[in-house]
């Protein structure tokens, strides 16, 4: 099987695409993207230090990563079988626990740096 030429301009579609179609399935990638847009608001009236903001800002995007990571797997796992099976159960449970560390991990991320930065609050 021949590899397809690489097109930056057919890959961005693709990308796009996906973006679509994770917006118009995906109600938690939804959720968390509104939360993006309105931490990252926030972010930006804190009256932090720039380079802090922009740690802030780019620590949301982790949480989009595992969603995006989780929806895959999903998708992939629903591939194979619509049948219960434990494995397929597993890997869907991991994508989940990917979602949740990267929350905290998120999480942890702000409290560090709004505690550094209490005393201009």
């Amino acid at each position: 099987m021949s590899k397809p030429k690489y097109s930056f301009i057919k890959n961005t579609k693709y990308a796009l695409s996906g973006l679509k179609d994770m917006i118009l399935t995906e109600k938690s990638f939804r959720i968390e993207l509104v939360l993006f847009l309105i931490l990252n608001f926030i972010v930006f009236v804190l009256p932090f230090k720039f380079n802090y903001k922009i740690i802030l800002s780019l620590s949301l995007l982790i949480p989009l990563f595992s969603e995006i990571i989780n929806s895959a797997i999903e998708r992939v796992v629903d591939l194979y079988t619509t049948e219960y099976h434990e494995l397929a159960k597993r890997a869907k449970d991991i994508g989940a626990f990917l979602v949740l560390l990267s929350f905290v991990i998120t999480i942890i991320i702000w409290i560090i740096i709004i505690s550094i930065n209490l005393d201009n609050l």
